[in-house]
């Protein structure tokens, strides 16, 4: 009996090790992890510009592995686990660790709590989203404040901050109430746009890539302020469309 089963474990292994995994996006899955643990390290030495650029950078190349993969036709359940396990790293530990080293510390227990509930929301909104993968009926809208987004928030804020020599303890109240507003926003049940109908393959009209070139140039002209105030307004759209859907309840009852 003992025999048997040795040979059947050895006739598994073989087929295990020569299934692989696909390179080309979970290329981009690493280079947004190791993104995120670089903003760990810098924000650990104390340059919070650069852990806040290296977490625009893990956004960039989080949203390029997804779409990399369905145009190549590389999708597996191996690169969205790891692509889950990415954004953890990136989305959810770096921002908590770079407010915290950047505003927080000093806050004492509400402070690391603060820091605490973001880090908390971020692996609870990856939950919730990979469990309800198969049950969304519109996925145009997503379920609460992306993670990826919440990032940008944080990494937006602390940037323009540095940008303008404002020290972390000048704004450490307003930092934990962002930190909380992130955290908070990822678990609640609001819609925002996700843009996932956006088919790259398909032509546009002209004007938009005009604006798409508006943008560019917007960001290139001051990378902080329009980052940081372009997120802050994605942010806040989920909860102007939730006010907007109960106004229009209550006015045919009226």
């Amino acid at each position: 009996m003992l025999e048997f089963n040795h040979r059947k474990t050895d006739a598994v292994r073989p087929r295990m090790r020569d299934r692989g995994i696909y390179l080309l996006p979970n290329l981009f899955t690493t280079g947004a992890l190791f993104a995120g643990f670089y903003a760990i390290v810098q924000a650990m030495n104390g340059r919070f510009e650069h852990a806040a650029v290296a977490i625009f950078i893990a956004m960039v190349l989080d949203g390029l592995d997804g779409r990399v993969a369905r145009m190549t036709h590389t999708q597996s359940a191996f690169g969205a686990e790891y692509d889950s396990l990415s954004d953890m790293v990136s989305f959810g530990v770096a921002p908590a660790l770079v407010i915290y080293e950047f505003a927080l510390q000093d806050m004492g227990k509400f402070g690391w709590i603060a820091a605490f509930v973001y880090c908390a929301g971020a692996a609870l909104r990856l939950a919730r989203f990979n469990t309800q993968l198969d049950v969304v009926t519109d996925k145009r809208f997503f379920q609460g404040l992306p993670s990826p987004s919440a990032a940008a928030l944080i990494a937006g804020f602390v940037w323009v901050m540095v940008e303008y020599g404002v020290t972390g303890e000048a704004v450490r109240w307003l930092a934990a109430a962002i930190a909380l507003f992130g955290g908070l926003t990822m678990v609640s049940n609001f819609r925002y746009y996700s843009g996932k109908e956006i088919n790259l393959r398909k032509s546009v009209p002209f004007f938009v890539i005009l604006l798409v070139v508006l943008v560019f140039v917007l960001i290139s002209t001051s990378p902080p302020e329009v980052l940081f105030g372009g997120f802050v307004l994605y942010g806040l759209s989920g909860y102007a469309m939730a006010a907007w859907q109960l106004l229009r309840r209550r006015s045919p009852a009226a």
